[in-house]
């Protein structure tokens, strides 16, 4: 490796190290749980009542929390959760909380895996059916006595995925436990995800519903200017900075993580520039960058039929002045699918689909009457076209339709 190359690595590190702007970048990142959170008195107040009867060794009620993304959903559950832990300490009750993302840990059976680690089981990855890690799940929290609230954060993936077989086995779990018991906190941006489950399900969850409203802008900046003064250093950022990345996330259905992803990509590439102050350029800058990651984690978490729409609307537009019709991509996907030998879904799940990347952002889909034809879509590509062919080609599906694009 080259000296120059070394050399431009070497202060790169020093920058970082002796940081014109920050002093902890870390308190602006989403799992950054803070010792107050403004403008969620309400919620903070509403699940501690929820989940106080615990103390005296009652099983609380299931709750079910909705909320856009961002809406302080999660900070609020581990915030009330890590108040009532210290609680049970205290007066000597065994609450055992367990977190489990189920975006990551998407199947039955990891997150069975994750419960367990909460009471001090270590499952196999492999190699034991659900039913049998679930078996010796229970029997080591029996031996407990203990009360288990077991949070399920972002349960709509899990479900999509995998089905409500976790939630039926929790909900059923008082049948097979004689001295401890398990509560479900279930965490979601899906309003109608309980309408969706088994009625089995339904009628054994119970739960308290629970819905986290949007920030407002004045909202954002409060939580913002707070953050900033722990994050940077004195001088390093204004208030016009801040109002803008609340404004901005505020436009967008008052997102705080997106405000606080502002604010920190806006100040990282301050210290790339090495300015000593966060500018309102700065903040234009985070936001393109910003908007290219989200881009690229959305097309490359999306399921195969999503991305195969998509790559249809990316070849048509290509060839149509940038614009495209449902009916147009429709067949052209028909086409894709029959390539890499897979049967196509029906017209009406791609016109679900398109809702989807529309509501998404990644492409927008407008509506026009063609007079006696009835209405269509127009359709265009919403985020650049190389973001889009680089997400895609992570699919070895996809990526043998790409070649053409690249």
């Amino acid at each position: 490796m080259s000296s120059a190359i070394n050399d431009l690595l070497d202060k790169i590190f020093v920058n970082t190290l002796k940081s014109t702007v920050f002093i902890d970048r870390d308190v602006l990142r989403p799992e950054y749980i803070p010792d107050e959170l403004p403008h969620r008195e309400e919620q903070i107040a509403k699940l501690g009542s929820i989940l106080a009867p615990s103390l005296k060794g009652s099983k609380p009620s299931n709750v079910f929390i909705y909320g856009l993304t961002g809406t302080g959903k999660t900070a609020v559950t581990k915030y009330v959760l890590k108040r009532l832990h210290s609680k049970s300490l205290e007066l000597g009750v065994d609450i055992v909380t367990c977190y489990v993302n189920t975006r990551q840990d998407d199947t039955t059976y990891r997150v069975i895996v994750k419960l367990a680690e909460c009471v001090g089981l270590r499952l196999p990855f492999t190699g034991i059916s659900t039913a049998e890690a679930y078996r010796r799940f229970l029997k080591v929290l029996d031996s407990r006595s203990s009360i288990m609230i077991a949070v399920l954060d972002e349960i709509d993936f899990l479900i999509k995925r995998s089905g409500d077989e976790i939630l039926y086995r929790l909900t059923r779990s008082s049948d097979e436990l004689t001295n401890s018991k398990i509560a479900i906190i279930g965490i979601t941006n899906d309003l109608k995800l309980v309408e969706d489950l088994d009625p089995r399900v339904r009628s054994s969850l119970g739960e308290v519903e629970l819905v986290f409203p949007p920030y407002n802008a004045v909202q954002l900046e409060d939580i913002l200017t707070r953050r900033a003064k722990i994050a940077f250093k004195p001088g390093a950022i204004d208030k016009s900075v801040i109002s803008l990345c609340a404004a901005l996330a505020a436009r967008e259905h008052g997102d705080a993580r997106r405000a606080l992803d502002l604010l920190r990509v806006a100040g990282e590439i301050a210290e790339r520039e090495g300015s000593e102050k966060v500018l309102i350029e700065h903040v234009y800058k985070a936001l393109r960058e910003i908007e290219v990651d989200r881009a690229s984690e959305v097309i490359s978490t999306m399921p195969l039929h999503s991305k195969l729409v998509l790559l249809a609307i990316l070849n048509l537009t290509k060839t149509s002045n940038g614009k495209t019709t449902t009916g147009e991509v429709y067949t052209h996907y028909k086409s894709l699918c029959s390539k890499i030998g897979i049967e196509s879904v029906t017209q009406r799940r791609v016109s679900d689909i398109l809702s989807e990347l529309d509501m998404t952002g990644i492409i927008t889909a407008r509506v026009i009457s063609r007079g006696r034809y009835g209405k269509t879509r127009v359709i265009s590509l919403a985020v650049p076209e190389d973001v889009v062919v680089k997400a895609l080609s992570e699919d070895p599906y996809v990526s043998q339709l790409l070649s053409g694009n690249r």
